[in-house]
């Protein structure tokens, strides 16, 4: 088998299973999985509990001044399989998810101090490579050089029903209306803020899994992946 390691970059829209995605290609390869989504959501989160956002409004100068207090990092959880992420020592892997928190991360993610703060984080976490990378600049801005970059879209309407099952299972009060409003807005967000938008990079691979299954996909993943491996 190769034993060649090289940084996989997926970027992408909200919701089209990204980080499960993420996920099971570092289980299947042995590689170290980083949900930068998360992180995102976790500087979220500390400025929600901590007076920075209020009505949905993010006073930017506050969380900047907030950075500083804010420590992340990833523990592997047995149980689930997967890595749990901490702030400050606490778990807050529950917390991040809510309808709350994804109606203001994209603000959150726009703010420059933050996205250099967490970006340097990531570049850190994997600059041993043999990891697999989420988020939504991935491979334009944190690894442009990532042997592999897949970049996921699915149709709104699809993405809003995953995610709607998804929190109702969880016991959430929520409509998928009001599910799919936050995904449009999420991508409007996403690719029209000033700092690193979304976009696709040049040397993408376009996933579009709207119709596909989880097998599907991981089959997917493996062609390129070897052909990623050959260059």
């Amino acid at each position: 088998m190769n034993s060649k390691k090289i940084i996989i970059a997926i970027d992408g829209h909200s919701s089209c299973g990204k980080s499960t995605f993420a996920k099971a290609i570092a289980a299947k390869l042995g590689y170290i999985f980083i949900d930068t989504g998360a992180m995102y959501r976790a500087v979220t989160l500390y400025a929600l509990e901590n007076g920075a956002i209020c009505s949905g409004m993010v006073d930017e100068e506050s969380v900047v001044q907030m950075l500083s207090d804010i420590n992340i990092d990833f523990r592997f959880n047995p149980q689930r399989g997967a890595s749990d992420i901490y702030v400050n020592g606490d778990l807050v892997e529950g917390k991040i998810r809510t309808i709350e928190v994804s109606n203001c991360v994209s603000a959150v993610s726009s703010i420059a101090e933050v996205r250099s703060k967490l970006v340097a984080m990531q570049q850190h976490m994997g600059i041993k490579r043999g990891v697999v990378m989420d988020g939504r600049d991935i491979g334009t801005v944190v690894f442009p050089d990532a042997e592999l970059k897949i970049y996921m879209t699915a149709d709104p309407m699809v993405r809003a029903e995953r995610r709607f099952k998804e929190l109702t299972a969880k016991g959430d009060k929520v409509t998928i209306e009001e599910i799919y409003e936050n995904v449009v807005s999420r991508d409007k967000a996403d690719m029209s803020r000033a700092i690193s938008p979304l976009r696709k990079a040049d040397d993408a691979i376009v996933l579009d899994n709207s119709h596909m299954s989880v097998e599907e996909q991981m089959a997917w993943f493996m062609e390129r992946y070897e052909e990623a491996l050959m260059k």
